[in-house]
């Protein structure tokens, strides 16, 4: 099973580039890794993306447990025209109780079960024969005298009577079982019945076959006697005359265990198939299965809290956590590596593990573990910033040979144009949640070098924001527009204590205000809002 490897909702340069080169490592370390995404990359890391020729990680929208995560059993199928008694044999070689009833496509078609069967033989037309002669040869373990594999359907007739006693209900419609009775074999050649089975493995001469030959009749000739021909006859009929075609209650692999859960506990039957887009089936599941449910594998990069985590985490398991941010809430039953560093960016640590396991870097990666540090340290304007970052920068540049400070502009040129987004995208192209003191904080950031633009559709972010607040029951809602060259944010927000924003940053409580040098959303808002709400308690 794939592990998938994932950032935070609302993807930043620094959680798309470490889950693209921490895949690339983990891949190379021998593992099986996909890269994913929450949501839509931004401009910057589309840049990023171009520049250094890598897709875009897979977009997820939750790891909640599916159908085809489960262990579910994967059993032999069979064909629509086997015969019912091969369907019998398979199910007690394999010890099944229901087997898939599937086309030359593996395409479901129905499903046959050991009640069906036995209802067949109970309730079944006796008398009445659909199949091949190939399925009548294996059934009764016969030998083709005359004729050749063909589709046999017609009325059996167990013949015991003297040959002028049945000479009128013989038929081209018939199928008759007779042991060493020449006369009535040489009147059924006559009379053009579909298929004779000559039991007790009893020699018929040859001028009986050659006749046979001549008007296209098929001659079988079995070892069994007739009583028992005439009891097994019945089972060599193809099973799709009596499997289930209809009402059958199946799953799609991709549907969720919460969604099949309800169907399976209310319902009383032995599995339940799993198909495909196509329809082609892959396998049962039962109540065992949803017991002891499978779970998806996955490794967070760049963040460690539920609330910025894909939707059904709990129902995962985390293998790892590769971060730069403060302790969240995420526990596991079992231990796990967890890597947390206070460095700028989620890549400089994906860096270090690079070169402590002696994996080379190639081009590609390097690039994208440069912009990364790049981008969540604001080229090391950000208070955030360390030493580790810089050195990371220098030694991935060795591979590069960039002219770093042109192409950091040029991707936050990329990355900081609004043009064409709605109030609503650029409010949340950066947001994340916080729980702080008990209190709810949704906090907002957007790099731009056109701060004008924003300001100047000022009322209608603070309306966005009144109703966020309101309607996510926050404490604070906060959108910080940071201008890169000034090195500083301008505020806009709403909060339930109306001095708040005021106290806490210095500043004027007038929406739009600039505060200076503040960038960092993680090393200085978070912090600041922290540290007042615990004075205001």
């Amino acid at each position: 099973m794939c592990t998938f490897i994932f950032g935070h909702k609302n993807p930043d340069t620094d959680s798309v580039a470490s889950t693209i080169t921490f895949s690339y490592l983990k891949n190379q370390l021998g593992k099986s890794t996909i890269p994913c995404v929450l949501g839509n990359i931004n401009k910057e890391s589309e840049y990023v993306l171009n520049y250094f020729h890598q897709p875009t990680p897979t977009l997820i929208e939750n790891v909640k447990t599916q159908v085809k995560d489960l262990n579910y059993d994967k059993i032999a199928t069979i064909s629509p025209d086997s015969s019912i008694l091969s369907a019998y044999q398979l199910m007690g070689n394999s010890n099944q109780r229901m087997l898939p009833v599937v086309d030359e496509n593996n395409k479901l078609l129905g499903i046959i079960t050991m009640k069906d069967i036995a209802m067949g033989l109970i309730q079944g037309d006796f008398y009445h024969l659909h199949t091949s002669l190939s399925n009548i040869i294996d059934a009764l373990n016969g030998k083709l005298l005359t004729g050749k594999n063909k589709i046999v359907k017609g009325n059996i007739s167990v013949i015991a009577f003297y040959y002028k006693t049945i000479k009128d209900s013989l038929n081209e419609e018939k199928i008759i079982i007779v042991g060493d009775r020449y006369d009535i074999i040489e009147h059924a050649i006559h009379s053009d019945v579909k298929l004779i089975i000559v039991t007790g493995n009893k020699e018929v001469p040859n001028h009986y076959l050659n006749l046979a030959r001549e008007k296209d009749i098929s001659i079988i000739s079995v070892p069994i006697d007739t009583y028992t021909t005439s009891k097994l006859i019945n089972q060599c009929n193809y099973i799709s005359s009596i499997m289930k075609k209809s009402g059958i209650i199946k799953f799609h692999e991709y549907e969720y265990l919460e969604d099949v859960k309800e169907e399976i506990i209310n319902t009383n039957h032995i599995n339940y198939p799993i198909v495909d887009d196509q329809n082609t089936f892959l396998g049962f599941i039962n109540r065992k299965h949803i017991l002891k449910p499978g779970r998806k594998k996955v490794i967070l990069v760049d963040h460690n809290e539920y609330s910025q985590s894909a939707e059904g985490l709990n129902e995962a398991d985390v293998l790892e956590i590769i971060d730069h941010h403060k302790l969240g809430d995420i526990c596991t039953t079992s231990p796990i590596n967890f890597r947390n560093m206070p460095v700028g960016s989620t890549c400089t640590i994906i860096h270090q593990i690079f070169k402590e396991q002696n994996i080379d870097i190639p081009y590609n990666m390097a690039g994208i573990l440069l912009s990364g540090i790049l981008s969540d340290t604001l080229f090391f304007r950000s208070p955030t910033t360390t030493n580790l970052d810089k050195q990371s920068i220098a030694e991935l540049n060795v591979i590069l040979n960039l002219d770093i400070e042109k192409f950091a502009m040029e991707m936050f040129k990329a990355g900081t144009s609004l043009e064409g987004q709605s109030i609503e995208e650029i409010f949340y192209k950066d947001f994340k949640e916080f729980v702080l003191e008990g209190q709810k904080a949704g906090i907002g950031q957007v790099f731009t070098l056109d701060i004008e633009d924003v300001l100047n559709r000022k009322e209608e972010f603070i309306d966005f924001i009144d109703k966020v607040h309101h309607n996510k029951d926050y404490f604070l809602t906060l959108l910080l527009i940071t201008d890169l060259l000034k090195e500083g944010s301008y505020l806009l927000f709403k909060c339930n204590h109306h001095t708040f924003m005021a106290s806490t940053f210095g500043v004027s409580s007038k929406q739009g205000v600039f505060a200076k040098n503040i960038l960092s959303r993680k090393k200085q808002v978070v912090p600041k809002i922290s540290e007042a709400l615990s004075m205001i308690k």
